[in-house]
C-alpha cells in the first residue's frame, strides 16, 4: 500500500531554513506528481508546492514562493522541501501527499515545523 513518511520538521528560529523529506513506496514514484501541504491550528488545509514526475513543471502558493523549493530524487523515491526565510505564519503540520493538489492523494502522519524566536 502507498507509505509517505516525512521527516526533517522541527523548531527553527524566524529567518531560518529546514528541509523537510518525504520518502515514498507502494507505487510506481515516477509516474506520479509529487505535493506538499501544510496545516496551520484551526486553518484548512494549504497546498503550498507540487512538482511533476519528471520535475519539470513546480508549482508554489504565494505564501512560500521565493523562499522554498520542492525537489524530488526518482531514484530515491523521495521528495524534499527546502524551507528558507522562514516565519512564524510558516508554523504548521506539513504533509508530503501523493498527486497534484491536495484532493483526494493519500498523504503521510506529516511533520510538525515551528517557527518561533
Amino acid at each position: 500500500q502507498v507509505q509517505l513518511v516525512e521527516s526533517g520538521g522541527g523548531l527553527a528560529q524566524p529567518g531560518g531554513s529546514l528541509r523537510l523529506s518525504c520518502a515514498a513506496s507502494g507505487f510506481t514514484f515516477n509516474n506520479y506528481a509529487m505535493s506538499w501541504a501544510r496545516q496551520a491550528p484551526e486553518k484548512g488545509l494549504e497546498w503550498v508546492s507540487g512538482i511533476y514526475p519528471d520535475g519539470s513543471v513546480t508549482y508554489y502558493s504565494r505564501s512560500v514562493k521565493g523562499r522554498f523549493t520542492i525537489s524530488r530524487d526518482n531514484a530515491k523515491n523521495t521528495v524534499y522541501l527546502q524551507m528558507n526565510s522562514l516565519k512564524p505564519e510558516d508554523t504548521a503540520l506539513y504533509y508530503c501527499v501523493k498527486g497534484w493538489g491536495v484532493s483526494g492523494g493519500a498523504r503521510g502522519q506529516g511533520t510538525q515545523v515551528t517557527v518561533s524566536s
